[in-house]
């Protein structure tokens, strides 16, 4: 997902951090809100940007010539809605781009917004239609967290292909060429980002419940009398 420093043309460039910005904005408020209105949520604020950092800090080779990697963003946007992971996940990009040269700042709109706006979209989208339809917190937590990636590395092809058309077939046989060099290696990394996650997610439920309740994660009180949702 990290697009590198200067493979994006300028215009291009420039116009995803204008699309980025307000939802950046927006994040920067959302983040402060939620901090003021519960206090407790820090430390598990902090978590979830840090969950997203080392995640998505991971290079794995593909197959195909590219490298991959998580992105991490799926837990933060179920435990804390899309808005916050857009500030925390453009401050990991942020820091990961001047720190181990993963994507870039010329990138950095592009990037930010594949990775800390259309994937926490879709995760927090995913979870909460599956918990609508009566699916379990696992199951709602897996598909959210699996979904948001696929999703980010679906966003870069088609910011790739928008960059680089193929000379014959367009702009959409360059999205069918960028997200096949993807997939082959992102498909199985959404997998292991979902069970990771839900595993994370399990944890949380047994050590934090009380933080998970105000944040609307779990649908019950967890108490000795009822069982927690898994």
């Amino acid at each position: 997902m990290h697009i590198a420093e200067g493979y994006l043309p300028p215009l291009h460039a420039a116009a995803w951090t204008v699309v980025a910005a307000p939802f950046v904005v927006h994040g920067a408020r959302a983040v402060v809100k939620q901090v003021r209105e519960d206090p407790d949520t820090k430390l598990l604020l902090g978590a979830a940007g840090a969950f997203a950092f080392v995640l998505s800090a991971l290079k794995i080779p593909s197959v195909t010539g590219s490298s991959s990697h998580p992105t991490g963003t799926g837990l933060g946007a179920i435990l804390f809605r899309p808005p916050v992971m857009a500030l925390l996940g453009t401050i990991v990009l942020v820091f990961q781009a001047l720190l181990i040269a993963h994507g870039g700042i010329t990138t950095l709109g592009a990037n930010a917004f594949s990775m800390a706006i259309v994937g926490p979209w879709v995760a927090y989208a995913v979870f909460v239609l599956v918990r609508r339809l009566g699916g379990g917190l696992s199951v709602g937590v897996f598909l959210a967290a699996s979904l948001a990636d696929l999703a980010t590395y679906s966003t870069t092809s088609v910011q790739l292909a928008l960059a680089y058309p193929d000379a014959t077939s367009g702009v959409l046989g360059s999205v069918v060429k960028f997200g096949t060099i993807f997939s082959v290696t992102q498909i199985p990394l959404a997998v292991c980002e979902g069970l990771l996650t839900v595993l994370i997610v399990r944890l949380l439920v047994k050590v934090s419940p009380d933080e998970l309740r105000r944040l609307g994660v779990l649908r019950r009180p967890a108490t000795t009398s009822a069982p927690q949702e898994v």
